[in-house]
Formats: structure tokens, C-alpha cells, sequence
């Protein structure tokens, strides 16, 4: 009797205490959900945070990288940045005629680093230096302002708006020398430019103030101005056929530049082949009765210009011509008169590419449409050149004996030369170039007083160019 009292009680403390430990446990899963909820929106909230600190980075973060137009380094919203590029040739020049002046050589020809980019999203700026011949000297180094596109203004040192050839890149030119025209337009001066395109490029203008420089000139007396006097340059350049929509006649463009300029005693320019040290042109020095030749007065130059690119097919021609007043005042002690004259120098060019692979040809240079690699089958792009062009001295300048304007002892009175050229593109970074070129000149023998022809000279130019 006993026992069977015992299961029931046994059973009944059982039940009684499972009853009372279950509302515990309970609560206790219920803390824990509420814990691990808690848990959960503090962990939500930390990536969150993360993910706005991240976003708030990613926002102010420069942005560096590197690609085809070289390496970059730019805000996130690219209103500020710098470009970092350049290029360099090294070239050799050999004299196939043992009787022409100057020596073979290899040299650099330009070592050119580049930094460009841009400030407040509308204030572009370009600085270049060159170390070609192991000297240091600043081409480029000027900013523009572009808020409004069609009218933008370009302030500093640059190429002034004159000559066709001069004013492509040294990177695009067909051959490893500009032609004659380009001897007499200047190289870079300081100033300001107005420039702009209209109608989708169809219509391009400059007009610029600059310091003035002699023709050819780069700088002089560190980039300022030892006179007050000063070149106004204007150039407009159109697509005339643009507007129809052929792409044949899209890059048909036809242009004129001019610039006039007072210049007070200012050395002149002379002229020499590309060749080392083999000038074919210059104006007299000082001697025993006269004074150095100088520019004294007004200078204008005048310059019709135009190219055409269809297809494979590229042709460039320009005419220059650049008129300045001369002056020769005789030393006190020879006494006489100063001697005054207006003298005009011309030169002018045509010549012509054809992309043998086919490539579409450009002023602002050839691209190849397939890179070299032999093991694919690809070789590059491949172009042939050709040019011819002449450049007149003033018949002036030779006058008057003793008292003459042009030093007879290498001044020619004309110079023709033509040039073939074959130039390889491994890609649109790598480019070899092989021209052959063969001047001819009409007096400046040397020796004064001697009236016979300066040799003819045929060089042969090889190139190496990497541009990045």
C-alpha cells in the first residue's frame, strides 16, 4: 500500500516542478531574442556607418590610373586634374655627299615630359619642357580658360597661331623635319590668345597678342620683351564642306593667318639646313665700316594655308610670307647714312601621305588599326610621304656692295628641296621613320665675293619616336 502511494506522489512532484521551471525558461528565450535583435540592429548600424565612411572616402579620394593618353590622377568628380605624358626622338642624320658641310650623327632630338590637366572643372594648363642637346629649355607653359567654349582665353607661352605645319605636333608631322615654311613663322612666344570653334569645329579663329619674336624664334632675352613693340596675330581656319556630311570632305580644310608687329633693333633671324652647323642664310655681323644688321621697324607676315585627309590620303600645303624692315647703320668713325630697306622672304610647300595599311589619315597624326604582333599576323601601319617646297630671299638683301644686308659668305638666295619618306607605326605609341631628302641652293658658295653655288646636300634621316 505504501508503494502505490509513492508513484502517484513521485509523478506529482514531478509534474509540480516541471510547471513551475517552465515560466523561467521561457522568459529566458525571450531575453535572448530580444538580446540577439539588439545585437542584429547595432551590427546593421555599424556596416552602415562603414558603408558612409566608405562612400564619404570614395567621394574625396583622388583617382589614379594610367592608359593610352598616359597617367592620371583625378578627383572623383574629374574637375581637377593632372595628366602626366610626353614623348622623345632620337634621330640620325647622314650626308650621302662628302662635299656638304656638317657630320653624320645620332642625337636626341626632343625629350619632351608633359603635365596638363585641369583646375575648377573649366581652367585647362600645359607645362613642357624639352632636355633634347642635355639643355633645358621651356616650350610650353601657358593656361586656358574654357568657360565659354566658343571663346576661350589661352594665356602664356605657346606656339603663336601662324604657320600650318608649325602648329601641328612634332609627334604628327609626316616627315622628321618641318619644311620651309616653317623657318619663317616663329616657334613659341608670351602672350594672350582669343580663340574658339564654331559649328562643331566647322569653323576655327584665333587672335592673339604676343611679345614678338624674330622668324624661327622661340625666345629671346628670357622670354621678355626688350621693346615695346608688339605682334598682333589672326588666324582663321574653315571645314568648308563639312557641313555636308561626306566623310570624304570632312577634313578638307582651307585657312589664312597673318601678324604684324613693330620690332626697335632686334637681332635677325638665319637659317640653316637640319644639318649641325650648316646655316645657308644670315645677315651680316658687324665689320670695320658697319654695324650688325637688325630689324627696325614693321613686320608682317602673311600665311594662305590648307590640308585635306580622306581616306588613307593626306595632303598639306602652306605659303608663307614674312616682310620686315632692315636696318645697317655705318660705325661713326666711317661715317654715312644708315641704310633702310623693306625686305621680303617667301616660302611655300605641298606634300603629300598614303597609309599603305589603309588607315585613315589625320592631321592630328596616324593611328594604326592593329598593333605589331607577328604572331597574330600583324605588322602595324605603314605610310609613305612625299614633299616638295622652296624657299626666296629678297633680292634686296644682297644689294649694295660693302653695305649689303645678307652675308655673302653663306647666304643663298634660294633653296629648293624635295623629300621622300617612309614611316612604320608598331603601334600608336611606337613609330619609325626613314626619309631621304635633297636640297639644292642657288648661290651662297663659300667665301665672299664668290658667286658660284652652295653644294647640294642629300641627308638621309632616321627616327626613333615614343610618345606616351
Amino acid at each position: 500500500m505504501r508503494s502505490s502511494l509513492v508513484i502517484p506522489l513521485a509523478a506529482g512532484l514531478a509534474l509540480a516542478l516541471a510547471t513551475a521551471g517552465a515560466p523561467a525558461r521561457a522568459v529566458t528565450d525571450l531575453e535572448r531574442l530580444e538580446q540577439l535583435e539588439q545585437e542584429v540592429a547595432l551590427l546593421k548600424r555599424k556596416m552602415e556607418v562603414q558603408q558612409e565612411d566608405s562612400a564619404q572616402k570614395a567621394s574625396t579620394a583622388a583617382v589614379v590610373g594610367a592608359g593610352s593618353d598616359g597617367f592620371f590622377v583625378k578627383s572623383p568628380d574629374s574637375k581637377f586634374i593632372l595628366r602626366m605624358r610626353g614623348y622623345a626622338q632620337a634621330d640620325g642624320r647622314f650626308l650621302t655627299d662628302s662635299d656638304s658641310s656638317g657630320a653624320d650623327t645620332f642625337l636626341i632630338r626632343r625629350a619632351r615630359p608633359i603635365f596638363e590637366g585641369t583646375v575648377f572643372d573649366w581652367v585647362d594648363f600645359r607645362i613642357m619642357p624639352d632636355f633634347a642637346n642635355s639643355q633645358l629649355v621651356l616650350f610650353d607653359a601657358y593656361a586656358n580658360l574654357r568657360y565659354f567654349p566658343k571663346a576661350q582665353l589661352q594665356i602664356g607661352k605657346f606656339k603663336p597661331p601662324v604657320g600650318l605645319e608649325r602648329l601641328q605636333s612634332a609627334t604628327a608631322t609626316m616627315f622628321a623635319e618641318r619644311g620651309f615654311p616653317t623657318y619663317l613663322v616663329p616657334n613659341r612666344d608670351v602672350g594672350a590668345q582669343l580663340w574658339g570653334e564654331l559649328g562643331e569645329g566647322t569653323f576655327q579663329y584665333q587672335i592673339a597678342a604676343f611679345n614678338g619674336v624674330r622668324d624661327s624664334g622661340n625666345n629671346q632675352a628670357g622670354d621678355v620683351d626688350t621693346d615695346d613693340g608688339k605682334d598682333i596675330v589672326g588666324r582663321f581656319f574653315v571645314h568648308p564642306l563639312r557641313p555636308l556630311g561626306n566623310e570624304w570632305f570632312d577634313n578638307l580644310g582651307v585657312g589664312f593667318a597673318a601678324s604684324y608687329g613693330h620690332e626697335n633693333e632686334q637681332s635677325p633671324a638665319s637659317f640653316r639646313t637640319p644639318v649641325a652647323s650648316s646655316n645657308f642664310f644670315q645677315y651680316r655681323g658687324a665689320s670695320a665700316a658697319f654695324a650688325a644688321v637688325t630689324n627696325d621697324g614693321e613686320r608682317i607676315r602673311l600665311s594662305p594655308q590648307m590640308y585635306w585627309y580622306a581616306g588613307p590620303f593626306g595632303l598639306l600645303a602652306e605659303y608663307v610670307s614674312s616682310q620686315t624692315d632692315m636696318r645697317r647703320d655705318p660705325l661713326p668713325a666711317a661715317g654715312g647714312d644708315s641704310r633702310r630697306e623693306t625686305l621680303r622672304n617667301t616660302a611655300w610647300q605641298v606634300e603629300a601621305s598614303w597609309a599603305l595599311t589603309g588607315e585613315n589619315a589625320s592631321y592630328k597624326g596616324l593611328i594604326p588599326s592593329s598593333n605589331f604582333n607577328p604572331r597574330e599576323g600583324t605588322w602595324g601601319a605603314f605610310e609613305l610621304a612625299a614633299r616638295y617646297g622652296e624657299i626666296d630671299f629678297d633680292d634686296d638683301s644682297f644689294d649694295g656692295g660693302a653695305a649689303s644686308f645678307a652675308d655673302p659668305a653663306v647666304a643663298v638666295t634660294k633653296a629648293q628641296g624635295w623629300t621622300v619618306g617612309a614611316n612604320w607605326y608598331l603601334n600608336r605609341w611606337l613609330k619609325f621613320m626613314v626619309d631621304f631628302d635633297r636640297t639644292t641652293f642657288d648661290g651662297g658658295a663659300s667665301g665672299v665675293g664668290n658667286t658660284g653655288n652652295r653644294p647640294t646636300e642629300e641627308t638621309i634621316f632616321t627616327r626613333v619616336q615614343f610618345n606616351w
